[in-house]
């Protein structure tokens, strides 16, 4: 039996994981959080086998999650089931410690089989993102700057060529407006850009957002 702590804002994602891993008798979920810092204390608690989290929700950032979940239970595998099917992010992802990552677009098969291979002490990646990745990361035209960003900066960025305004990523992220706007203003200084504009075309560009 694979035991599952779920973590995820969603109550509806939540649900649905239940309902899916509720078919295959080797899965079952034993915790749930639904944010950074419940997911911390139900690690502690014990009883569990492996931690599927989003990248997004509130408390701390996906990343800083991620490093402190493999800080508090170093044995616990960390599989990350995210909407951002950009490879940076996993790059970022996997660079923090998790065993594996997905979109939450993964058919049901995918995800079952992305736990299976997690909870035995390997790693998963789907084949298309792993090939975007590789040849990304030597292509020239992997853009250095972005790399260079902070994880927090990065989490900005993303936010930003999402549509999201300065207010409701700092409500997301549990911080002020101004240290939003501070991320901002390094991370377009870092990739050279002057405008909201030009950072949503580097963005298409790179393959962050459509």
């Amino acid at each position: 039996m694979i035991r599952i702590l779920v973590a995820d804002d969603h109550a509806v994602v939540r649900h649905g994981l239940r309902q899916v891993f509720s078919l295959d008798p080797e899965l079952s979920v034993v915790a749930e959080a639904k944010n950074a810092w419940e997911t911390i204390d139900r690690l502690r608690e014990g009883g569990v086998d492996l931690l599927l989290t989003d990248m997004t929700m509130p408390g701390l950032s996906g990343i800083d999650l991620i490093r402190r979940a493999k800080l508090e239970a170093p044995r616990i595998p960390v599989l990350v089931l995210s909407m951002h099917a950009d490879w940076q992010i996993a790059a970022r992802a996997i660079k923090a410690g998790a065993n594996g990552y997905l979109t939450k677009d993964s058919e049901p098969e995918t995800l079952i089989e992305a736990i299976r291979q997690v909870s035995q002490g390997g790693n998963f990646l789907p084949p298309a993102l792993a090939t975007q990745m590789a040849f990304s990361a030597s292509s020239a035209e992997s853009d250095a700057s972005s790399a260079e960003m902070s994880d927090r900066e990065y989490q900005v960025f993303v936010a930003l060529v999402q549509g999201h305004s300065l207010v409701d990523i700092a409500k997301t992220l549990h911080l002020s407006a101004k240290t939003v706007s501070t991320h901002k203003f390094r991370l377009m200084r870092k990739l050279g850009l002057t405008s909201m504009s030009e950072l949503v075309r580097y963005a298409v560009k790179h393959g962050i957002v459509e």
